[in-house]
């Protein structure tokens, strides 16, 4: 697949939370400008930013619709907007397209107060307009779903006004309206109910118990009305945050100062206790930034005789650089031709650092010395792609390490290996192990005796390296040696095809050809020559005197001395080498030792000198 990068922009969409299983969200085709034929045939398909897929795409009609519920608050606590990520991938070419879906919050949740009674302690010599903090109500839906004010049930001593906190958050203080006597009234009871802007609205609703307290005419004062404090997110559990102070000019009991924290969220209840009698704030647990980047804590002092003051912590989270980058692969393609052109896409990847700033800021390398390179295709968005040409005969598979660093200090860095398989394209013809083969064979050796075998690689593999061997047909014209022998196309077996007569041929040669079974193949061709060794298959023929008269005649004078020639006999025969040697006796004779013949040389001579009493004819076979 050839590099077709990346579509820069991400494509929005929007949906309720907990909408079934099925739900129409977008058609993905249309934004596309794909028909739903060809994202079928394109094989789109959806890969979530994230473990499971809430997310399914038709393939038929190109509609992007609910796999399965989502809580919007399960996914994304208070963090708005709640997103949804994911990629559209396209194959044939290979594109990959971003979007994402925002859920939209529903009042699916009611505000709830942690503790159902509430005990405010006030002195009764408290100032009608004098303002007193409540404990704030819960409610996890965002944006007009969430808590948007309090009310109270009517009382002649007090009204509740709503107020906005930093992070958008509300909360109750509670106003005096007319100055409180305990020896006519010493407790005063009322209900408050939190109401959130859902459509419509839900509400939750808690005991309010105001204990009239006897006049302790001075209240703690803090050194600080707003304490602002860092904490590095790696800092250990009872870790001290911040030390709160507050004072009180009265003595004794009514001097005596407890400090406590206000529960306005759970985040903060689970997050950090403070000592009542020092004001040390410290860590319950450790803090994460990538979760909560800043608290803000009410702190209450209140002496002995229950007069109260309030101050604010705003604790800011330091990120350290603590989440190593994570190397996400979107699409592979384990295997590989040989062939493929440089900068064809073998994988498409994200890096994703769960810091921020610097320590978040990632960047991706290739070690070692590999044909393979990184591009850049969106942020945090790469391609793996081939950077030089491949040959599996070579190198037959890569792993390629993906290795990613954040710029932290100091700096954190992963890595993932991705297997990478050649695939095979017949690029090496066979090659013989010999140019030439001499094979030797006796002459009158039936057909199909075998001669020996004909020998070829090939570097490819699979049916490319399948090697068939064959005989060339001669040019026209010139002697079918071929006729005379065989080759087996798998083995490379050489036999002969009939028996082979040395006196007619002594040796030929013969082109034979090796063949791969690649498309199309490749063949290499080597000479066969072919010696034929001689067998003494051939008598010896007399030539004279002349095998067809019935007797050969010489004359021989009668006073012939020894070693007189009386005649030579020849002889040749059509064998070669010692084959054809000859060699002369004399087998029979009418008086064995007047004759002789040349061992050799065939020549017939008197071993003696011829006498009267030899008979006048002598028969010598």
């Amino acid at each position: 697949l050839c590099f077709s990068g990346m579509r820069a922009e991400t494509a929005r969409y929007s949906v309720p939370e907990e909408a079934e299983r099925g739900s129409f969200v977008a058609n993905i085709a249309k934004d596309l400008g794909l028909t739903a034929e060809e994202l079928s045939a394109r094989q789109a398909r959806l890969v979530p930013d994230g473990a499971k897929q809430y997310l399914q795409l038709n393939q038929h009609t190109g509609d992007l619709m609910v796999r399965e519920q989502m809580d919007r608050e399960e996914l994304c606590g208070q963090s708005e907007p709640c997103l949804a990520r994911f990629e559209v991938l396209l194959e044939n070419p290979l594109q990959s397209f971003r979007a994402e879906v925002r859920l939209t919050d529903i009042n699916d949740h009611a505000p709830v107060f942690l503790n159902k009674e509430i005990v405010l302690k006030i002195p009764e010599s408290a100032m009608p307009e004098t303002r007193f903090l409540l404990e704030s109500a819960q409610d996890p839906d965002v944006g007009n779903n969430s808590l948007q004010h309090y009310s109270i049930s009517s009382n002649e001593y007090f009204h509740v006004y709503t107020r906005q906190r930093n992070d958008g958050r509300r909360y109750a203080e509670l106003v005096l309206n007319r100055a409180l006597d305990r020896e006519q009234k010493a407790e005063v009871a009322f209900s408050i109910t939190a109401v959130d802007g859902g459509t419509p609205p839900c509400s939750g609703t808690a005991l309010i118990r105001v204990v009239v307290l006897d006049i302790n005419d001075n209240i703690p004062v803090f050194t600080r009305s707003l304490y602002k404090v860092h904490v590095m997110e790696n800092s250990s559990q009872d870790t001290i945050v911040v030390v709160v102070s507050a004072s009180d000019l009265d003595s004794g009991t009514n001097g005596e100062i407890a400090y406590s924290i206000v529960q306005n969220s759970e985040e903060n209840f689970e997050t950090f206790k403070i000592d009542t009698e020092t004001g040390q704030i410290r860590l319950k647990k450790t803090l994460d930034y990538e979760e909560i980047k800043s608290y803000e804590i009410d702190v209450q002092a209140t002496d002995g005789g229950g007069l109260s003051a309030h101050c604010k912590v705003e604790v800011q989270v330091e990120d350290v650089n603590d989440n190593v980058p994570e190397v996400i692969i979107t699409s592979l393609t384990s295997t590989l031709s040989e062939a493929a052109p440089l900068n064809t896409v073998v994988a498409l990847f994200s890096v994703r650092d769960r810091d921020s700033g610097d320590n978040g800021r990632t960047t991706c390398e290739l070690p070692g010395e590999q044909p393979f390179s990184i591009s850049l295709l969106a942020a945090d968005a790469y391609a793996l792609v081939t950077s030089e040409a491949l040959d599996r005969e070579q190198v037959a598979e890569y792993n390629v390490t993906v290795r990613a660093r954040d710029e932290g200090s100091p700096a954190l860095s992963s890595s993932k290996t991705l297997l990478v398989r050649l695939l095979d394209v017949n690029d090496n013809a066979p090659t013989f192990t010999q140019d030439i083969y001499t094979m030797v064979i006796r002459e009158n050796e039936p057909a199909g005796t075998s001669l020996g075998l004909l020998r070829a690689t090939d570097a490819d593999a699979g049916e490319n390296a399948h090697v068939r061997y064959a005989i060339e047909a001669p040019p026209a014209g010139t002697p079918a040696a071929a006729s005379f022998m065989s080759v087996d196309v798998d083995s490379g077996t050489v036999r002969t095809l009939r028996p082979l007569d040395y006196e007619k041929v002594h040796a030929f040669e013969l082109a034979v050809r090796a063949s791969d079974g690649g498309s199309p193949p490749l063949s290499t061709q080597a000479v066969l020559r072919v010696v034929v060794q001689d067998e003494n298959d051939n008598a010896p023929v007399v030539l004279h005197p002349a095998p067809d008269s019935s007797a050969a005649g010489e004359l021989v004078p009668r006073w012939a001395p020894s070693d007189y020639l009386v005649a030579k006999v020849v002889a040749v025969d059509a064998d070669a080498g010692q084959n054809a040697w000859l060699s002369y006796e004399l087998a029979k004779a009418t008086e064995p030792g007047l004759f002789r013949v040349g061992l050799h040389s065939g020549e017939v001579r008197t071993a003696r000198a011829v006498t009267e009493r030899d008979a006048p004819r002598q028969r010598l076979v």
